[in-house]
């Protein structure tokens, strides 16, 4: 908004002073940019264009121009005559000239409602003739920014908590060399011992259901390639006849069924690489072994050079091969786990045996902010090198407005594992403390932090001025501070759609704030609208209201005034 002009601004009031005022400054224009001022981050930004006419400064003449915000003085800036000196910009005489003035002051409280003034000492010859008269040039400091929530967040580390799992059980069948039929005391060893035995427990283990059992046939690497191809697929059906026979033995009903696939893979000469690593056998031998098996593609040939390295060929024989004679047996198979009041109840009175996800996840199931509390305090003990326990410990603090001992407890986190999330939440305890720099130099930090960091990042850009950031850092959310972060980015009405699809829609603070909006597209109507029901919820917002320099445009219009009273 331009003030009109203010002329004749160095006219003395004493009449005999009037000609030689006149004959040294006149005509003065004051234009401020914004009108009126806006704080933005901690401080009030001046802009004065201050235009002087064709003749309007004596050539030997200067004026030193004061503003004033209120009772806060801002720095002089003088303006000479052509054939005047000193540090100053200088104005010519007959065509005139603008001098733009420019200051940032502190922002005060007071400065809301206070008057920008100018007021100047007119100098000739290094001798002051006169002070202009103190004029008005702005009225008051808009300062929307300091509507933001401060509702810093903080953010929770979920547990990895699966209640149902998949899982594989494996058991192995060992066979002669050429040889596919089960040999003779093999079910007595421990592999098919065992696997009957876990068949009979899952039998009776309504947690666990049996989804697929695959038997795969291998053959060790000597020998014809077609029969070992051949060998391998009859291993594979011998292996489904054993486990069958086991399953029968166990009761166990689902491995009695037809969940059976069965692949023969011919030679395992990447499980021979395997076993031969493990070996006891001397480094060079095996690495002599490897480039054989690399150099020569085709089998026989392979087979050839490797016979030919006699005693490293006893040992593959005795040692290595007959470990690849074999089936696997693979049962996929999901697991179950407690029910989720039961985890709770384990938790509260047994958590020693729980894992530390399932603590985890037993806390985030208990809705007894105590009784939260109380298992996350047995995590911590149970498993202090799990920094989660403790964070989320702080988040519970945190809610409740125990900040310091919430920091306490992210502080620990952090000392535990260096982390992006724990970092966000000392970040949102510094905010809450006022200490937007700090806030700022660990959110920095915080990557991985997820939706809660960027809101915090939002809080701060607006804090701090830097409105295009803050409408970024908000992303989707529809938010107070984001709709605000909006209308400081001049993003209208950006601003009224967000507010309309948040949980502000109908509040005082938000409908407070669409006026803003809507008084900056100058409806008039809809502003008086907003601000009614603003008002109707929350009669602090008149108040607020009368003062508030967004609104000043529509003082004289009867339908806003009427709303003043």
């Amino acid at each position: 908004m331009k003030n009109p002009s203010i002329k004749s601004l160095a006219m003395f009031t004493i009449a005999g002073s009037l000609v030689a005022s006149c004959s040294l400054i006149k005509d003065v224009n004051y234009t401020v940019t914004p009108s009126p001022l806006e704080m933005h981050g901690d401080s009030v930004r001046v802009k004065v264009d201050v235009t002087f006419p064709q003749k309007g400064l004596n050539k030997k003449a200067s004026v030193e121009i004061t503003p004033m915000l209120g009772n806060n003085a801002l720095n002089s800036v003088l303006v000479m005559g052509e054939k005047s000196t000193g540090n100053g910009t200088t104005i010519l005489y007959k065509p005139g000239g603008v001098v733009t003035y420019e200051d940032v002051i502190a922002y005060k409280p007071d400065m809301e409602t206070a008057e920008l003034t100018v007021s100047g000492r007119v100098m000739k010859g290094g001798v002051e003739k006169m002070m202009t008269p103190t004029k008005k040039i702005a009225e008051g400091t808009i300062i929307t920014p300091l509507l933001v929530n401060k509702d810093f967040k903080v953010a929770s580390e979920k547990d990895k908590h699966v209640n149902v799992r998949e899982e594989v059980y494996t058991a192995q069948i060992n066979y002669l060399k050429g040889k596919s039929d089960l040999q003779s005391g093999e079910l007595d060893k421990e592999s098919l011992k065992s696997f009957e035995k876990w068949l009979a427990d899952a039998q009776n283990n309504s947690k666990i259901k049996i989804k697929s059992i695959q038997i795969v046939g291998y053959a060790s690497p000597e020998g014809e390639e077609n029969k070992n191809n051949t060998l391998s697929t009859d291993r594979a059906n011998t292996g489904k006849t054993t486990a069958l026979l086991l399953a029968k033995n166990a009761k166990n009903e689902s491995a009695s069924k037809e969940i059976y696939t069965l692949l023969g893979r011919g030679e395992d000469y990447e499980g021979f690489k395997v076993e031969l690593e493990k070996s006891a056998m001397d480094q060079d031998e095996k690495q002599l072994v490897i480039r054989v098996l690399e150099m020569y593609k085709d089998p026989i040939q392979r087979e050839t050079e490797m016979r030919n390295m006699a005693k490293t060929f006893t040992y593959l024989e005795k040692s290595i091969f007959p470990k690849l004679r074999r089936a696997e047996i693979k049962v996929t198979y999901e697991t179950t786990g407690h029910s989720d009041e039961l985890y709770v109840i384990i938790a509260k009175t047994n958590p020693e045996k729980l894992g530390v996800e399932e603590l985890l996840y037993a806390a985030s199931l208990q809705k007894d902010l105590a009784e939260k509390a109380l298992i996350y305090a047995a995590c911590e003990k149970l498993y202090p090198t799990d920094y989660r326990a403790y964070n989320n410990e702080g988040v519970l603090l945190f809610t409740q407005g125990k900040v310091a001992e919430a920091e306490s407890k992210f502080e620990k986190a952090l000392s535990v594992k260096d982390n992006g999330v724990s970092k966000n939440n000392l970040a949102a305890v510094a905010g809450a403390k006022g200490d937007f720099k700090k806030a700022k130099e660990l959110l920095e930090k915080s990557s991985g932090a997820g939706a809660e960091g960027n809101y915090n990042k939002g809080i701060i850009s607006i804090v701090q001025g830097n409105y295009p950031n803050a409408v970024s850092n908000f992303g989707d959310n529809k938010t107070f501070n984001k709709a605000l972060a909006q209308v400081l980015n001049k993003d209208f009405d950006g601003a009224i759609a967000t507010i309309n699809a948040s949980a502000d829609a109908n509040s005082a603070q938000g409908l407070y704030l669409k006026a803003i909006a809507y008084a900056h597209q100058d409806k008039v109507d809809e502003t008086v609208k907003a601000l009614q029901a603003s008002i109707a919820k929350d009669a602090s917002f008149k108040a607020k209201m009368k003062k508030d320099r967004e609104f000043l445009k529509f003082a004289t219009n009867e339908n806003f005034a009427a709303i003043t009273k």
